[in-house]
């Protein structure tokens, strides 16, 4: 499929044809990822990764725990 190059405002834009947008299964609003790589164009979705505090704690092991940090004394009406 080819598509032309348009002038939007100040920089330029294509139109992505239903087709493509089926095909890719995004929609209005997607959030996408826009990149140059060896002189292509490379747009994609964006994933979101969504995390448990399950799966967070099981990346907690014993040699990457750090030790208490001292901020100082408190600088506001907080309580310790």
């Amino acid at each position: 499929m080819e598509t032309k190059v348009q002038k939007w405002g100040n920089g330029l834009a294509i139109r992505l044809s239903r087709h493509v947008v089926d095909e890719a299964q995004v929609h209005e609003g997607s959030l996408m990822s826009l990149e140059a790589r060896k002189g292509k164009i490379v747009l994609q979705e964006v994933t979101k990764k969504v995390y448990t505090l399950r799966t967070l704690l099981a990346g907690v092991k014993r040699k990457n725990i750090h030790a208490e940090a001292e901020f100082g004394k408190p600088v506001g009406k907080e309580k310790w």
